[in-house]
This record gives C-alpha cells, structure tokens and sequence, in this order.
C-alpha cells in the first residue's frame, strides 16, 4: 500500500473531503488532533478497527477512542450520559478530555477491546473535526504510531510508522498539546482518572468535591482501564532511566550518572531540562523545556523520546517533572516510556 502525506491548508480542502470517503470506504487516515495524531478508521465498521490493531501492532484487548464532532452523534454510540459527563462535557468539550460511558449496541466490541464501556472524546482541532463531518461516522482513532513506541505529535513521526500500513496522512502541523487526552471514567459514583492529560486532578476538582486517580497510573500492580495504560508505551529504541528527585541536586546527580555509564564504554544521550542542559553542555542532549514551563515540557517530550532513535546511544538518561497539573501525565509516560526504572535523587 502507498501511503499519501498530504497538507491541509483548510477544512474545505479536497484532500480532507477525500480523506473522509476513504473512512467511509473502510480505509485508515491519520490525522491531528491537539493532542497527538490520531489513526482513524470508521468507528462502527468492526473490519476498520481490526485493521486499526494490524497496522498499529496493538493488542487486540486494548480499546480504541471514538471521536466525535456533536452530540448528536454521542448519542449513537452510548445507552447513557451520566450527569458526571453531561458537566464534564459542558466543562471542556471540545477538548484534550475522553469519557468512560455505556456503550450502545451500535459500536462493536472490536473497538471496546471486549468491554460494555466506551471510550469518547470531542476534538478541539478544526481538521479533526471536519474529517468525522465528511466521513459521518464517530472515528477510532489511537495514537497513530507502532504500538509501544512514543505517540507522534508531527505527520512526519506518523509517515516515518506508518507508510506503507495506512491509505492516508494529513499534516495539519503540530499538535497544540503534545500528550493524549485525559481519560476519565463516568460510570462510578465519583470521577475517575484513568489516564492523566491537559485536563489536570486541579480542573476536575473545580466542578467536583472528590475526583480519584486510577492506582495503575503510578505503577501498582492492578489492572487498568484505559487505552494505552496495560501496556509498556511511549517507550524509545534503547533503555531508559528516569532520574527522580529534588532539581537543585539534579544536575550533579545526572553528571554523576552519565560519567559512570560512559566510563563502562556506554554512548549516552540526556533528555533533560534547559537548566540542566546548558549546566552540562553535553553533545548527545535533547532539551525539553524549562521546569517553570511544563505545557512546554508536555507539547515536547515525545519528540524528545524519538529523538534518539537515529543518534548513536546506548541509554538515555532522562530528567523527571513535578507531579503537579499536567506534571501528572508527562510523569506518567515517563514512567511508562521507562519501563518504570527510575534513579530517586
């Protein structure tokens, strides 16, 4: 299969009118959400979305988001909308938010991964939008990348995955964001965070006395919930330690750890802060971001996780976050990117 990378320039551009009658013709399209890209096939065709596992490598069991672009269309695809979600929606729909919902007997359970529960999410990205427009079906889109590796937030990280496994992708630039939606469960009594995003534990608990955090998200040892989480994710081409602690030792902890690899023959490559970047004015560095700027640390953590990929290391040695707002999720897949093997400073 030739994959096309095609350039959106507007909603009305033909090539995304295309776009959507390939959806409806069964077809995959990646495309940008302001999240990360999404690999999208048609949401209610059980063909589309075991072609969705096939190219992306994906277990079978790990269920699929639909997207959609009105409420209309939600109520197709869920027997419920619990008040929860109904606030929920009214909050932050469209936006980096996916709900947890009964699922109608429309949606098969090729998408649900075998459960009775939908994932559902509205994007607030206009390409996104006008594609489950023209293609008049919710979209199930997962990150559009081979399973395990880190999501993409470019439609030149997606082509590098996927060419030759998909009909389509369309560049609609960056992503806004930079890692996937918040993942909350509305079918309990209180809401539940199933997967961290932009929509932080904080916002939640404006419009909610009481909002819990899934236990699988910190590392125990239970099953989740949620797309993404049962599995290593996000994970580069070589080991990863994440480097934990207060960042004033950080710094001088990380120097130490990188003079001990590289005096066993080991290439290392730092993933880190600009502060600890320009303290050790190493040659194999990728700098995310500032600690005071964790949006900015979010929108490039997965282009740093790839960044190593074509550079001759043996190991990265990468710099942890806060915990705290979207400090949550970009713990979260680096955790998860690193296999849980973290060095506590």
């Amino acid at each position: 299969m030739e994959t096309e990378l095609i350039k959106i320039n507007s909603i009305d551009d033909e090539a995304l009118k295309r776009a959507g009658q390939c959806i409806k013709d069964g077809g995959l399209v990646a495309f940008p959400t302001e999240t990360v890209y999404g690999l999208g096939g048609d949401g209610l065709n059980e063909v589309a979305a075991k072609n969705i596992y096939l190219a992306k490598g994906r277990p079978s069991d790990n269920p699929l988001i639909l997207h959609i672009n009105d409420q209309k269309m939600l109520s197709r695809i869920v027997s419920e909308v619990t008040p929860m979600a109904k606030k929920i929606m009214t909050a932050f729909c469209p936006g980096p938010i996916t709900i947890i919902l009964p699922k109608s007997d429309i949606v098969p359970k090729a998408v649900t991964g075998g459960l009775d529960t939908i994932a559902v999410r509205m994007p607030d990205n206009d390409i996104a939008r006008a594609l489950i427009k023209y293609a008049d079906t919710p979209i199930a889109a997962p990150s559009a990348n081979i399973s395990g590796r880190p999501s993409p937030t470019t439609a030149q990280a997606v082509y590098k995955d996927l060419q030759s496994r998909i009909d389509m992708v369309l560049d609609g630039g960056a992503c806004q964001f930079g890692v996937e939606s918040t993942i909350v469960d509305c079918t309990e009594d209180v809401p539940i965070i199933l997967r961290p995003g932009a929509i932080t534990k904080e916002m939640l608990e404006e419009i909610f006395p009481v909002v819990k955090i899934d236990k699988a998200i910190v590392g125990a040892n239970v099953v989740p919930k949620a797309p993404g989480m049962k599995y290593k994710h996000y994970a580069p081409k070589v080991d990863m330690i994440l480097i934990e602690g207060d960042n004033k030792k950080m710094s001088s902890s990380i120097k130490e750890i990188l003079h001990k690899y590289e005096n066993e023959g080991k290439k290392v490559g730092l993933l880190v802060s600009d502060e600890v970047a320009n303290e050790l004015n190493h040659q194999n560095t990728f700098s995310y971001g500032s600690q005071e700027n964790l949006a900015q640390i979010a929108s490039e953590i997965y282009e740093g996780l790839r960044y190593f990929d074509d550079k001759d290391v043996d190991i990265i040695l990468a710099q942890g976050t806060t915990d705290k707002g979207i400090g949550l999720a970009i713990m979260n897949r680096l955790h998860k990117a690193s296999g849980f093997n973290s060095i506590f400073i």
